[in-house]
This record gives C-alpha cells, sequence and structure tokens, in this order.
C-alpha cells in the first residue's frame, strides 16, 4: 500500500505547483512564474513556443493588452502530468502587436497540459480558441 501513497502525494503536489502557476500568471507575477517553471522550461501556445526568457515578454504584453483572468473549473492529475480547464475572461484594454482597442471583453474555454518534475514546471502545453476571443473583442481574426 506505501508504493500507492506515493504517486498520490506527487501527483497532489504537482496539482498544487499548476494551482500556485494560476495564481502567479493571474496576478501577472512575472517574477513568481519563473520560480514555479524549471530553468529550462518550455512553453507551447497559440503564438509558437519558447523558454522563459521568451514567453515572459509575451504573457507582460498580453496582460497589458487584454487583462486577462483564468479560473479553473477542472483539473485531472497523474503523477507529472496535469491538465487543468479554464474559464479564461479578458478585455481589450490596450493595443496587442498593433490591433485596435476595443474595450470589449470576451469569455472562453482554454486547456492546459503540464509537465510538472521536481516540483517546477517542465513543459506547459496551451490550447485556446483566440478566433473566439478576437471576434468577442471585435479584433481582426489574423
Amino acid at each position: 500500500m506505501e508504493t500507492l501513497a506515493l504517486p498520490h502525494t506527487t501527483t497532489e503536489a504537482n496539482k498544487q505547483v499548476v494551482l500556485d502557476y494560476v495564481e502567479a500568471f493571474n496576478r501577472a507575477d512575472m517574477p513568481a512564474l519563473r520560480r514555479i517553471f524549471a530553468d529550462d522550461a518550455l512553453v507551447y501556445g497559440v503564438l509558437g513556443w519558447g523558454t522563459m526568457d521568451q514567453v515572459i515578454p509575451v504573457w507582460q504584453e498580453l496582460h497589458a493588452a487584454f487583462a486577462l483572468q483564468l479560473q479553473v473549473e477542472a483539473v485531472a492529475a497523474e503523477g507529472d502530468n496535469v491538465m487543468v480547464r479554464y474559464l479564461e475572461r479578458g478585455q481589450s484594454v490596450g493595443s496587442f502587436r498593433g490591433s485596435p482597442v476595443t474595450g470589449k471583453s470576451y469569455e472562453i474555454v482554454a486547456m492546459e497540459h503540464f509537465l510538472v518534475q521536481d516540483g517546477r514546471i517542465q513543459r506547459r502545453w496551451g490550447a485556446r480558441d483566440s478566433a473566439a476571443m478576437n471576434r468577442q473583442m471585435g479584433l481582426p481574426l489574423s
């Protein structure tokens, strides 16, 4: 029975690492996000993929343009893998890469898959309907 307790504990700890990520992301706390991700972490998403040095500026741009917030709706985890479904909300409050500011809000479902190792996020894959997001805010779909 002890061999079953360790994976459960690891799984729960890994879920907590991801929930810590969500809290830091919602606060746009980039120093905290750097601590939560492994030094050699890779982040994959709608805009491509990159290291934390490449991703942090994009996340800062996204927060400044859309004031986005993630609300956890479901978490599933097994060992080092943690999957989360969010309700993502935001509003066009600043320009993102030349887009106009509309003041309109959006609400979409987003999903992320994390690989957590040694208490830090090693990989993050994100999927969201950015076309629906742009349509709701009256932004170009390009």
